[in-house]
């Protein structure tokens, strides 16, 4: 697949029903598109595509970029098929006959029978299967059969390229938890509320006996702003990570069982810094 540079939003007209077999007509759901608020992307959409009705999304350094689900519901694939159709791929029942598919993930967040939020992380943009660039392959399907694509109640452009802003759960919705960020294993143990800026976490690994700490900010979602995480285990230095960063700061983690840790964080003016605590 070629890359194509993101163009500026253009408004499509208004097409939320969409022609079904005999000319039934079923109206389309509230599909957002699979991508943080305010987010640009580039979507191309072509007659030799597999099927012809979904789209391909890109924007510059796009892979490992977060993938959000369209629409509220429920997991029903979460496959891996290697090198092979559409490598790493996600798939969300919406009801009435409606799913969503996301193809050619870097890493598949969801397992089957999740229950998943409109704007909640399923995935990463990746190049796994027969893909030759980072993408996002996305479909809307009805009873099984590939749709014309509907976001925010219009159809985007058949057949050809086009930029399209995100409109997905805007409002500061972060697709980012604190357990995503610091991984398997990890459950959050405190938090400090940065203003209205975003919140820092300290979570342990009982397995393990490691601590985390992770800022996930709530403004600027998706655009590089100034946050910082931090960890210090009484005793040790303390290791920060601080810089210009689109959707949090972390992971900081450290050894600490039964070491007492001062941690903290800042999004913006706001910080936060404990006192040394959770010695046991």
């Amino acid at each position: 697949m070629n890359r194509f540079s993101a163009l500026a939003c253009t408004t499509v007209a208004a097409a939320a029903l969409l022609v079904l077999g005999e000319g039934v007509a079923a109206a389309a759901p509230a599909f957002q598109m699979p991508f943080p608020c305010g987010q640009v992307w580039s979507g191309q959409t072509r007659t030799n595509h597999s099927p012809a009705n979904a789209v391909d999304f890109n924007r510059t350094n796009d892979d490992g970029d977060p993938v959000v689900a369209a629409l509220g519901g429920r997991v029903t694939r979460s496959e891996s098929e290697g090198a092979a159709s559409y490598g790493n791929w996600v798939e969300i029942d919406h009801g009435s006959g409606w799913r969503s598919r996301y193809a050619h993930l870097s890493v598949r967040r969801v397992s089957v029978g999740a229950t998943v939020s409109q704007g909640q992380l399923i995935g990463d943009v990746g190049n796994t299967g027969e893909s030759s660039g980072p993408h996002l392959h996305f479909e809307e399907l009805l009873n099984g059969v590939p749709q014309r694509i509907v976001f925010n109640g219009s159809q985007i452009l058949y057949w050809g390229t086009r930029g399209y802003t995100s409109q997905n759960k805007c409002g500061g919705v972060n697709p980012y938890s604190p357990e995503e960020v610091c991984g398997s294993g990890f459950t959050r143990i405190d938090s400090a509320a940065l203003g209205s800026q975003g919140t820092t976490y300290l979570l342990y690994n009982s397995g393990t006996g490691a601590n985390c700490v992770a800022t996930i900010k709530v403004v600027s979602i998706g655009t590089p702003s100034p946050v910082s995480a931090f960890l210090e285990v009484q005793g040790s230095t303390r290791t920060t990570d601080s810089g210009s960063f689109s959707y949090y700061a972390g992971p900081v983690k450290k050894s600490a069982a039964n070491q007492c840790v001062k941690w903290g964080g800042s999004v913006g003016s706001s910080a936060y810094t404990s006192p040394f605590e959770h010695c046991g």
